[in-house]
């Protein structure tokens, strides 16, 4: 076992002889429990006391031959396995004969607690009870021993993990009696298949248990706790527990490998989750960081079953244990200064607890509403590796996930993908820790990220707890190491092969002519060089002033996507009651149009730049990957929506009231209606009761995916060329992805108030600055999304809202008839000293209103 591991287990003894005694009643050891003088105390003062006993080589008693085979250390030797199983057989004629220590109690059933708890009510002693409770619960092998289910659950047990049943306290007795039944009768088996050395014997037990069930009797578990947590002392011996069994539990399944040895092992950990009072204050300091610590050593495997379980559990036990990693980490955070020389990467009882969030994250999306089919299918040729990659090879710098970006672990274990839930038991915002984002050194989060090294953890690998602002931040970084890999790869080609250097994606435009310029540009570099793509774009519009710092791009980006989708070019409908667009399924545009509207989303996502683009949310959950269903009809197309759901509800025959068919209307792009048939033959097949919904199902699967597959595959090609090779797809969510895209339509112009700089001679307290702010903040919301438009060259908000915009308001002469104008690449207004707030307002509305075009000085 080794010095550690022999230590470890000499503590263990010095423990075990401080709260329970060798036996001996004539023990003259003045450090053990069985001698006449020794004064008892707690679990807690024992263990630190059997650390001390331990330095200084302390008398240990030899078990007296009564006490063999009880000591609880879950890494006992196998020698006294037969007389720890008959020991645990209590006969309850000799029940009266234990009953004031119960020394002999080293797991704990249901019934047992009671009968322990009767005893203590009658005395108005609980101290037997609290020293039962230390003992069990502080010993690995006991925790795993107790409270063990008679047979599998079934699915109507299942269901009664949710806490829905009402009827609990009728069950409670019989439920008890069958678990000590069970307990009794299984007692020397499952005992010994617990113990390291001979986990064979258990293996019956192990074969029963289904992929989410395990072996302990969780509402036996939940009686016992809300019967015992009401009482303080009982309590605070639940606490001092935890406290010991931690470091022992995560020794085991550091060095041990107990888990795959016996399955039965994960009951510890359910069994102490179960606890409701883990995120109390007094847990905070040592017990839950440890415990957490434990759990995270855990195998993928346990991780995945105990996911598994806690996806039966209702909506507030999933939220109570959610609450309970996210108070110590909150706690951790606070109570420390994490700063980029001491980063919050390298606290251990964070990065735990932000370990065992996830097992919560995937137990409350596996507990939603999934749907794990209606997958996109991928694209049918591979997106082209850049023509670079054999120069990269050559030079050691071989290209990282070629095949995109990585998948958590945990969810290939479970099979699952977080896009598949379309409704989490609790919202997913709930797992954000805000005060964490606040702390997070995103530059070396991401560097920890990219490299994967054991010894560092990155919480990038646990997107649920970041919030959009530094997700986009990670995206951020991985975006420009991207183009400055292109750009040193640019300049290396240019010395090895002669070539001319290019190391941007450089467009130049006519802005009448910016869609032919702009894509004819683009499609010949999707069909060269696909990789210049992950170039920064730089633009230049023919005949104007202004350097691209990146107001020029964001212009560049806002006409194309105008033109685009100006309803006219028919590549979209737009939907007036909705205000979206749609592709157009009888478009006459090729393939290649829809491509390149795809690269122009994909390239405004990697270079940081938001769109005024009008997608209902089911275009980006398929860009993720999932295919449209009915439910996403509710916003892309409420009208249909509610058509076919009270087709859906319809009490009456469907056959005989609506005579519809299998066979769909539509109009084409000159309003001439066309026939689809939804089956074949649909004309003569009739919609009724038993089929309305299969015909519902292939309606929306038309309308969704069928009638614009051609276009949205090819749009969805072109946004995959940009972002193949991003974390995009790890790290954002469908409805994050859109925030991304178009930025946030909540405008807070407080916030954009208390973030401005100035400059010129401006400052928050000049008499013009006090009337501008009047000025903007009395303007209706349309005029207010003039203004932004008009500083900073778009009408939204960037991710994080207008308190991220750096705006500047510089100084621009003293009063004079000229308008105000902006720099949109630097976020700059430049305002004249007006002589009066009426001015100030008539010149600024008229700027806002007919502005257009770069530099307008």
């Amino acid at each position: 076992m080794g010095k550690r591991a022999a230590a470890k287990h000499l503590i263990e003894r010095y423990y075990h002889q401080l709260t329970e005694g060798c036996g001996n009643d004539s023990c003259s050891n003045s450090w053990c429990a069985s001698s006449m003088g020794f004064h008892r105390m707690d679990n807690n003062a024992a263990a630190v006391k059997a650390l001390e006993l331990y330095k200084v080589n302390a008398k240990l008693c030899d078990p007296h031959p009564s006490k063999k085979g009880t000591t609880s250390a879950y890494l006992e030797s196998s020698a006294h396995n037969n007389s720890a199983c008959s020991n645990r057989k209590i006969n309850h004629k000799d029940v009266h004969s234990v009953r004031d220590d119960f020394k002999d109690v080293n797991f704990l059933t249901e019934e047992k607690v009671y009968e322990i708890l009767d005893i203590c009510g009658e005395k108005e002693d609980y101290s037997p009870l609290i020293r039962v409770i230390g003992r069990v619960f502080s010993s690995a092998e006991g925790l795993v021993q107790s409270f063990r289910r008679s047979k599998p659950h079934t699915k109507e047990e299942l269901k009664s993990l949710q806490g829905k049943d009402e009827d609990k306290d009728e069950d409670e007795k019989e439920a008890a009696a069958c678990s000590t039944t069970a307990m009794e009768e299984d007692s020397p088996a499952s005992s010994s298949s617990s113990r390291l050395g001979e986990g064979s014997s258990g293996d019956n037990d192990i074969q029963k248990l289904g992929p989410d069930e395990v072996s302990v009797d969780i509402e036996a578990v939940r009686r016992i706790y809300e019967r015992l947590l009401s009482n303080e002392k009982i309590e605070a011996a639940f606490l001092n527990a935890l406290v010991y069994l931690s470091p022992n539990v995560e020794c085991d399944l550091t060095y041990h490998n107990v888990y795959s040895r016996d399955p039965n092992y994960l009951n510890l950990f359910v069994i102490v989750m179960e606890n409701s009072n883990l995120h109390s204050p007094e847990y905070l300091e040592i017990a839950l960081p440890q415990f957490c610590k434990a759990m995270s050593k855990l195998p993928l495997a346990a991780l995945a079953k105990l996911a598994r379980l806690w996806s039966h559990y209702s909506a507030d036990q999933i939220r109570r244990m959610m609450e309970t990693f996210q108070q110590l980490i909150t706690y951790k955070v606070i109570s420390n200064e994490f700063n980029s020389r001491n980063l919050v990467n390298d606290d251990d009882a964070v990065v735990a607890a932000t370990k065992c969030l996830k097992i919560v994250y995937y137990a409350n999306v596996l507990g939603g509403d999934l749907d794990t089919e209606h997958n996109e299918e991928e694209d049918e040729e591979p997106i082209p590796e850049s023509s670079e990659l054999t120069l990269q090879e050559l030079l050691g710098e071989e290209r990282r996930n070629k095949k995109g970006p990585r998948v958590d672990p945990l969810e290939t274990e479970l099979g699952i993908r977080t896009n598949d839930c379309r409704r989490p038991l609790i919202p997913f915002e709930e797992f954000v820790n805000e005060p964490l984002n606040e702390v997070l050194e995103m530059d070396k989060d991401y560097t920890f990220f990219k490299v994967e090294t054991e010894n560092k953890f990155s919480f990038m690998t646990c997107p649920f707890i970041l919030n959009a602002v530094t997700k986009n931040l990670g995206l951020y970084y991985d975006n420009r190491i991207r183009m400055y890999s292109e750009r040193r790869i640019t300049v290396l080609y240019s010395l090895v092969q002669g070539q001319q250097l290019n190391p941007y994606l450089r467009l130049k435009v006519r802005r009448d002519h910016i869609i032919d310029d702009a894509l004819v540009r683009l499609e010949m570099i999707a069909m060269e060089n696909p990789a210049d793509l992950k170039k920064q774009l730089y633009v230049e519009f023919e005949g104007e002033q202004g350097v691209d710092e990146g107001g020029v791009s964001k212009e560049f980006f806002q006409l194309v996507v105008e033109e685009i989708f100006n309803p006219d070019i028919g590549m979209f409908t737009y939907d007036e009651r909705t205000k979206l667009f749609w592709f157009n399924p009888s478009s006459f545009e090729n393939e290649g149009q829809y491509t390149l509207i795809g690269i122009v989303l994909g390239l405004a996502i990697y270079n940081n730049c938001i769109l005024d683009v009008h997608f209902p949310m089911v275009v980006y959950r398929k860009l993720m990957g999932k295919k449209g269903t009915f439910r996403d009809l509710a916003d892309s197309n409420p009208v249909l929506y509610q058509s076919l759901k009270e087709l859906l509800e319809y009490e009456g025959s469907v056959e005989e009231d609506m005579m519809i068919t299998f066979q769909i209307s539509q109009t084409d792009l000159f309003g001439n209606p066309l026939m689809y048939d939804l089956r074949e033959n649909g004309d003569k097949i009739p919609v009724t009761n038993d089929n309305r919904k299969e015909f519902v199902a292939q309606y929306a699967e038309y309308m969704l995916n069928k009638s614009v597959e051609k276009q949205f595959k090819a749009f969805r090609r072109g946004f995959h060329m940009v972002t193949n090779e991003s974390p995009l797809k790890y790290l954002f969510r469908p409805e994050e992805i859109e925030l991304l895209i178009c930025g946030s339509r909540n405008l807070d112009f407080l916030a954009l108030e208390e973030t401005t700089e100035y400059d010129g001679g401006y400052n928050r307290d000049s008499r013009i600055i006090k009337e501008f702010w009047e000025t903007l903040h009395s303007f209706g919301e349309e005029q207010k999304r003039l203004f932004l438009q008009f500083t900073t060259g778009t009408d939204r908000a960037p991710v994080g809202g207008l308190g991220k915009l750096k705006m500047i308001i510089a100084k621009n002469g003293p009063d004079t008839d000229r308008l105000p104008t902006s720099h949109t690449c630097f976020n700059v207004l430049l305002l004249p000293e007006y002589s009066s707030k009426e001015k100030l307002r008539e010149r600024l509305l008229k700027a806002i209103t007919y502005a257009k075009g770069f530099g307008m000085l």
